[in-house]
């Protein structure tokens, strides 16, 4: 019984294997043509070494394998046909050989003609007389199916987590907006998504706006014209926005409402207004001058000027940058007199504006009429409307900033935007070099990437030797460059 338990007793590393339980009896005697047949047949790569390790003669169960493979290796000690980081694996498999406990597989790298190396995984059996025959299997087929799945499972990952950050961007946005919205079904015509400020309107602590019909709540006027308005909207695809009133309390909105599909079903985008009052307007109004009173004192520099870079008006801390006593100094003069790259930067700011409307956090430095010179962040916006059309500046003085930064700026730079704002601070050979190594880095990187991480073939498309890459790996941090075990 103790040695039926044995022979069906599977081990961790052969899961895939039984042994026979009468091999003399089911399979005979075999001569030695008929075992280096059966041998052959049945792995990939098969080798006879004596016990000093040295190859006496090997088989291959595929031409492609063999073809792969560098040179002949009978004659040739084992551990001296595998990569250096494999050669202890081979020691191992011969000791195996004196351990009491069945051989292990063991997975070795031999160097290849063309390519990256060639993964086997090996097992040995003592065949007496001091022999020894190394089972071979080869893994190629195994590592690529491996990558494949790494590579479809980042994919998923990738792809899910745009969608979970997505969702995240559209829930606080619609959580923080302070109009009030609904998502209504277009079959039903029932509340599928709420806001807090349509909560805040419409909704109420004993019935939940959710699951309610729209526009349930409204006089009776009210709900005529917004199922109206609702079917134009269903049928052209906009509609005009109408006003109805609250039954309770009796406030006037205006609706409007899109249409947009989402997972093969129709939906409204309702957006409710409040009317507001003559008192209300009087209080905007005051809430606006307060607004203007907050801009005169803020610590940061605010401007405004006309569509080509002249001065409107700008607050006290501009002013301050610039050195100038009054505003009627900065009055009508263009903005480009005070910003450090006379004609370089005014015109890169203004042609971003007419572009995209805004941009943010452009490094620069402002002159003072005295001389001085201040590091500052430039974000602008473009304004349009039927009056007058301007731009709005506002300056951030970052000069502590780059007191505590400023070693970092001889630092390798990663992004063109990077070596954009180094102009007129690097002399032109420094930004050359750091530029070449900025191309070095970034082919490295896709290298890296193309080939899945492997440094073997990474080194070979950049044709470069392992340790002139793993070199520059460490040079540019950009992962850890130890050898695999």
């Amino acid at each position: 019984m103790a040695n039926a338990a044995r022979d069906c007793q599977i081990s961790e590393v052969d899961v895939f294997l039984r042994r026979f339980r009468a091999p003399k009896k089911t399979i005979g005697n075999l001569d030695a043509e008929s075992a280096a047949d059966l041998l052959t047949a049945a792995t990939d790569v098969v080798l006879i070494v004596d016990r000093k390790g040295v190859i006496r003669d090997v088989a291959f169960g595929s031409a492609e394998l063999m073809k792969d493979v560098a040179g002949d290796w009978i004659g040739k000690a084992w551990d001296q046909t595998v990569t250096a980081e494999s050669r202890p694996k081979i020691k191992s498999l011969l000791a195996d050989l004196d351990s009491e406990s069945d051989a292990r597989w063991r997975q070795v790298n031999h160097p290849s003609k063309a390519g990256p190396d060639v993964p086997i995984v090996y097992r040995t059996r003592p065949v007496g007389e001091g022999r020894v025959v190394a089972l071979g299997r080869d893994l190629r087929a195994v590592e690529a199916l491996q990558q494949r799945l790494m590579e479809a499972e980042q994919s998923m990952e990738r792809e899910y987590s745009r969608v979970r950050h997505a969702e995240t961007r559209y829930r606080l946005l619609f959580q923080l907006a302070s109009e009030a919205v609904l998502i209504v079904d277009a079959d039903t015509q029932r509340v599928v998504d709420a806001n807090p400020a349509a909560l805040q309107i419409i909704g109420s602590a004993s019935r939940r706006l959710v699951g309610r019909p729209f526009p349930e709540g409204f006089d009776a006027a009210g709900q005529r014209a917004i199922e109206t308005m609702l079917g134009t909207v269903r049928g052209t695809g906009r509609g005009e926005e109408v006003r109805a009133t609250l039954s309770d309390p009796e406030r006037v909105f205006l609706i409007s409402a899109s249409l947009f599909r989402q997972n093969e079903s129709s939906h409204f985008l309702v957006r409710i207004r409040p009317l507001i009052p003559e008192a209300a307007g009087a209080e905007a109004r005051d809430g606006q001058s307060r607004l203007l009173e907050v801009l005169e004192e803020s610590p940061d520099g605010l401007v405004v000027t006309t569509p080509e870079g002249e001065i409107l008006t700008a607050n006290r801390a501009f002013l301050d940058l610039a050195q100038l006593a009054a505003p009627e100094q900065a009055r009508g003069q263009p903005l480009d007199r005070w910003l450090g790259r006379p004609g370089v930067d005014m015109r890169v700011i203004l042609a971003n504006l007419r572009q995209h409307g805004s941009i943010r956090l452009f490094s620069t430095a402002l002159r003072g009429e005295y001389g001085s010179a201040t590091d500052v962040e430039i974000s602008a916006v473009s304004v349009n409307n039927a009056d007058q059309s301007c731009l709005g500046f506002t300056v951030r003085n970052v000069d502590k900033r780059s007191a505590v930064e400023g070693r970092k700026v001889r630092e390798l730079p990663r992004t063109a935007e990077e070596l954009t704002d180094l102009i007129g601070r690097v002399s032109l050979k420094d930004l050359v070099r750091e530029t070449t190594d900025v191309i070095e880095r970034l082919c490295i990187e896709a290298a890296l990437e193309l080939t899945g991480d492997n440094r073997a073939t990474a080194a070979e498309m950049l044709g470069l030797s392992r340790q002139s890459l793993y070199a520059k790996l460490r040079r540019y941090g950009i992962s850890d460059v130890a050898d695999d075990a």
